[in-house]
């Protein structure tokens, strides 16, 4: 038995790393910390979690040192602060954007400011078990990916590394309102947001980034709020290679995930759920994807759905800690997902 801390667990990241660490076997959590909520009970802004614990939160300062930590926000704002805090595991999971760019220029594009601290990029392990796995066997600094960002890097993967796709590749993201976070402004209120698909990223989004790094293709994104709270799908448009054919397509995507025990293909010819679909997959780990090949065989469309609280965030870290600890994959990580809902 570990014992576990998350800086950070009063927003859905935080709680959804909660809901899986306390369910977790090999997992003792010690404490989550809080700067706007210390005293108050875990249980009060994560309801879910009511008679599954009684912890409440810490302010940052009183952490105790732990096996392992997850951070769930960015600690940029306070360097020293973030050293100290990261000094008390001994195993770090950042799931913060603190550490996902190899290149400052891209941070300060899209963030708007330079990055504080250029040094610390390219200190951790990427946190992709599906492309990364080997490194993250003894890792003890992980940055773990975005949400669409995952979903984007494992629909295009089979496709990078087989040579099946060239030119730029267009990456048309649609996420809940859960992905702006607990602390969204006026523009994610229900009466804001209910019932619209609302572009945020037209032109660019910061996931694109994150997929060119990870798969080294030229990468465009643009992102669309829907009306869902849960649930991420990207579409993924590009021009083929030549002599691309629908079955080399599917032995590629086979090839790459045929044994890994959350990603599943999906490319069926009829039924309700032909292509990957967000709704059956809230609350479990699994990424769905697929592919199709236009009439022409001139261009290739990849699809991946994920939750992005979970594969997309606090799953994917606790997949991260099963490898660097030699437990199986899918522990703590059993749930499926539910349908109907």
């Amino acid at each position: 038995m570990i014992d576990v801390g998350i800086v950070g667990g009063a927003g859905y990241i935080g709680g959804e790393l909660l809901r899986l660490l306390l369910g977790h076997p090999e997992v003792r959590v010690v404490a989550a910390t809080s700067a706007s909520a210390p005293g108050r009970r875990v249980d009060g802004g994560h309801p879910n979690l009511r008679g599954h614990t009684d912890l409440t939160y810490v302010p940052p300062g009183e952490l105790p040192e732990c096996d392992v930590l997850f951070f769930s926000s960015s600690g940029l704002g306070d360097l020293e602060k973030r050293a100290e805090l990261q000094a008390r595991g001994k195993v770090v999971y950042d799931l913060s954007p603190d550490l996902r760019f190899a290149d400052p220029a891209a941070y300060g594009r899209f963030f708007g400011a330079a990055h504080p601290a250029p040094e610390l990029l390219g200190t951790a392990a990427f946190g992709s078990p599906e492309l990364n796995r080997e490194a993250l066997r003894t890792a003890d600094l992980v940055t773990v990916p975005g949400c669409m960002a995952t979903a984007g890097m494992l629909a295009l993967h089979p496709l990078a590394a087989e040579g099946l796709v060239t030119g730029q590749v267009s990456v048309d993201g649609r996420i809940g309102s859960s992905g702006s976070g607990a602390t969204a402004g006026e523009h994610n209120l229900h009466a804001e947001r209910a019932n619209m698909l609302r572009v945020f990223a037209p032109a660019d989004h910061r996931h694109q980034v994150e997929i060119a790094q990870a798969t080294g293709l030229d990468v465009v994104m643009s992102a669309t709020g829907i009306d869902a709270v849960r649930g991420v799908q990207v579409v993924c448009r590009a021009e083929a290679a030549p002599g691309v054919t629908e079955p080399a397509l599917r032995a590629a995507y086979r090839k790459h995930y045929a044994d890994e025990p959350f990603v599943r293909v999906v490319a069926y010819k009829r039924g309700n759920y032909r292509y990957p679909e967000p709704k059956i997959l809230l609350g479990s780990n699994h990424c769905d994807v697929g592919f199709a090949l236009s009439g022409d065989g001139n261009r290739v469309v990849a699809v991946a759905a994920i939750d992005n609280l979970v594969k997309g965030g606090a799953g994917n870290a606790v997949q991260c800690l099963n490898i660097r600890m030699g437990w199986p994959e899918r522990t703590g990580l059993g749930f499926t997902g539910l349908h109907p809902n």
